[in-house]
C-alpha cells in the first residue's frame, strides 16, 4: 500500500524546513532575518510514496518570506510542475523562470546542485516527482552531466492536476489516481533525446534484487570500509558490471551514493550535538579535515557553520 504522510503543519517555519532538508538532502536559505519558529509560509506539503520507486510531493503554500532551496542528493530524475504561482531555477549557469502550466525535468548531484527560489506570493501550488530508481519502469539512465529540461503541460492535463490536487491526498483512491498521473508526467517530461536501455540490457529481476539489498545495506551501515571488489562479490557481479548496473538503477555512481549516505549521517550526528571530529568518525571518515571538505562540497556550508547556525 503506498505510504502517505503530511510533512508539514499549516505554518511552515525554518525549523520545519530544516527537518525536510535533512530527510531529502536540501539546504534552505530564507531571505532576511528570521527566528526558527517564525512562519516562512502557510499551507500544506503532502508526501506520497508510490509504487515503482516514485516519490510524489504536493505543495500548496502562501509564501510569506522568500526562500531558496538547494538540492544536493542525487536521484535519477526529478520533475516539477507548476499549477499556480512562480519559481526560479538555477543549475550552473542556466537560469529559468517557471509559472503556471510549466514543467521541468532535471538530473542533479552534489557537484551540480539544483537551486530553486520561491519568491513571496499569495499561492504557490506544485507537483514534484522524484524517480528513485529507473529499473522498474525501464526508464533511460540519466546523462553523466547535469540536465535541466523545460516543457509545457497539455492544457487538459494541467486542469486535471489542479482539480485532483484540491482533493484530500490521504484518501485511499488518491494514491491510485496520483500513480497514473505521475506516470503521465514522467512520460511527458523526460527529454526526448534520451535512449532507454535495450531489452536485452535491462536489469533482470535478480539484478534488481541484489542491487536493492546492497542499496539498503549501505543506507543502514554507511560507515563500513567498503571496496568495489567486496561489494561486487556480495552482489555476485563483476566490478565493472556492478558500477554500470548501480548507476542505471539509481542514477548515481556506487561511491557517490556511499558518500551521500555518510554525509547525511554526519549531518544528523552534528544535529545531535556531536563535535565535527565525532561526527566524522561516526560516519566513516578517518580525518575530520576530509569530512569537512566533503561536507561543504555536498551541502554548500561547512560542519562548523552548521553547528553555529543551530546555536
Amino acid at each position: 500500500m503506498p505510504q502517505q504522510e503530511r510533512l508539514a503543519t499549516p505554518e511552515i517555519t525554518p525549523f520545519s524546513l530544516a527537518q525536510l532538508g535533512q530527510r531529502f538532502g536540501i539546504h534552505y536559505r530564507i531571505e532576511g532575518p528570521t527566528s526558527p519558529r517564525q512562519p516562512v509560509a502557510t499551507g500544506h506539503v503532502h508526501d506520497v510514496s508510490l509504487r515503482h520507486g516514485i516519490h510524489l510531493t504536493l505543495s500548496d503554500l502562501q509564501v510569506e518570506r522568500g526562500y531558496t532551496s538547494t538540492s544536493y542528493q542525487s536521484v535519477p530524475w526529478f520533475l516539477s510542475v507548476i499549477l499556480e504561482g512562480t519559481i526560479h531555477l538555477q543549475m550552473g549557469k542556466q537560469q529559468i523562470q517557471l509559472s503556471a502550466g510549466d514543467g521541468v525535468c532535471s538530473h542533479f548531484d552534489a557537484r551540480h546542485p539544483l537551486t530553486v527560489h520561491q519568491p513571496v506570493q499569495t499561492r504557490l501550488r506544485t507537483v514534484n516527482i522524484a524517480v528513485l530508481t529507473t529499473a522498474p519502469l525501464g526508464l533511460p539512465t540519466p546523462p553523466d552531466a547535469s540536465c535541466l529540461h523545460c516543457w509545457k503541460l497539455p492544457k487538459a492535463l494541467c486542469e486535471t492536476l489542479c482539480t485532483i490536487s484540491e482533493q484530500p491526498p490521504t484518501l485511499w483512491r488518491q494514491a491510485l489516481v496520483w500513480q497514473g498521473l505521475a506516470l503521465q508526467l514522467i512520460g511527458l517530461g523526460l527529454p526526448e533525446r534520451l535512449t532507454a536501455l535495450p531489452e536485452q540490457k535491462r536489469l533482470s529481476t535478480r539484478d534488481r534484487h541484489c542491487l536493492t539489498a546492497l542499496h539498503s545495506r549501505i543506507a543502514q551501515h554507511p560507515a563500513e570500509p567498503y571496496s568495489l571488489t567486496a561489494l561486487a562479490k556480495e552482489a555476485a557481479m563483476s566490478p565493472s558490471s556492478l558500477r554500470q548496473k548501480f548507476r542505471a538503477c539509481y542514477g548515481c555512481t556506487l561511491f557517490d551514493y556511499i558518500r551521500q549516505v555518510r554525509l547525511q549521517q554526519g549531518y544528523e550526528a552534528l544535529q545531535r550535538g556531536e563535535s565535527v571530529q565525532q561526527a566524522a568518525h561516526h560516519c566513516g571518515y578517518r580525518h575530520a579535515s576530509n569530512f569537512s571538505s566533503a561536507f561543504k562540497r555536498h551541502f554548500g556550508f561547512s560542519p562548523h557553520e552548521r553547528n553555529r547556525s543551530s546555536l
